[in-house]
């Protein structure tokens, strides 16, 4: 018996060796595959931020010997006129695109979550202007909003209500954006929500609706609450869109007229590559990193106050 365990324990032990040699082997050969991924991420992200903010307290034109100046460049910001409006800019873009793009996705998620014919090429239809390039886009709204010849004013003038001016006008230039990006972009909210309305047990509404609850009562009581992380992450989702819009700027009114669109990436934009001012660019770009991790914060705090988690 004795020899037994003699003979028995060796074998566990070499058991025991033999799998923390694979568990190794494992952990290698999954560091293989994912290694060079993985530092090819870290060298796009961190190397760059690291960079651009050494460059933010630098005074740099690309071409001679750059010059540390430290915070002058924060400073500068500080009393920059053109950088505030550039804030205000797209504070006032980010609460014209943000809730419309979240109710309209949801509302397009309500109305796609159906059993009818044809719902496929209505899903499709829906999601295709989200693939559409900026270029494609920005060249759209041209088209439709040109006070000359655009397709909006002569549908106004038709029905006998006064042409405007749209693009060319301080007032009504970041409108049309608005409404362009929402067009675009509407279709990612309507994706998510829709995904989600279709992951809600359908046991609950139909418990709702034997409970007596009419169609408004069941989505308001049982469905939207199911929705609540939901709703966060499309917000913080759209905020951060918001907050980054450059694109469709620059394609279609370069910040005009009379820096009306002007956004706080497209003052980056300008700054860095146009006006040769990589350093002051720079701390534009962080002050405006820094601005969208105070809001995603703050959005992630309230909806963990209020048990709507979504991260």
């Amino acid at each position: 018996m004795s020899q037994t365990r003699m003979l028995v324990a060796p074998r566990a032990s070499e058991h025991g060796s033999t799998g923390r040699g694979k568990g190794t082997r494992r952990f290698f050969e999954g560091w293989t595959f994912v290694g060079p991924a993985s530092l090819i991420v870290v060298g796009l992200s961190i190397f760059p931020a690291v960079w651009a903010f050494i460059l933010s307290l630098q005074e740099w034109d690309g071409f001679s010997e750059p010059t540390f100046i430290g915070g002058d460049n924060y400073a500068r910001l500080v009393a920059d006129p053109e950088f505030l409006d550039s804030i205000m800019h797209t504070l006032f873009y980010t609460i014209l695109f943000v809730p419309s793009s979240v109710l309209a996705g949801l509302f397009l998620a309500v109305a796609l979550n159906r059993r009818i014919r044809f719902i496929g090429i209505y899903r499709t239809a829906i999601f295709v202007p989200f693939v559409a390039s900026a270029a494609a886009t920005g060249i759209l709204t041209t088209y439709l909003f040109s006070p000359q010849f655009g397709v909006v004013n002569n549908v106004l003038r038709t029905i006998g209500l006064p042409a405007q001016e749209w693009l060319e006008d301080p007032s009504q230039a970041m409108i049309v954006i608005a409404i362009m990006s929402l067009w675009g972009q509407a279709a990612f909210t309507t994706v998510i929500y829709l995904a989600a309305l279709q992951d809600i047990p359908a046991d609950l509404i139909e418990a709702a609706r034997i409970d007596g609850a009419n169609r408004w009562q069941t989505f308001w009581r049982v469905v939207w609450p199911q929705l609540a992380p939901v709703t966060v992450f499309v917000t913080i989702w759209q905020m951060i869109e918001a907050i980054k819009l450059f694109d469709l700027v620059f394609t279609t009114t370069k910040g005009g007229p009379l820096d009306a669109t002007k956004t706080i990436v497209y003052f980056v934009w300008e700054r860095a590559f146009k006006g040769l001012e990589f350093g002051y660019g720079s701390a534009a770009a962080y002050v405006l990193f820094a601005l969208t991790l105070l809001i995603t914060l703050a959005v992630v705090v309230y909806s963990r106050r209020g048990d709507k988690e979504a991260f």
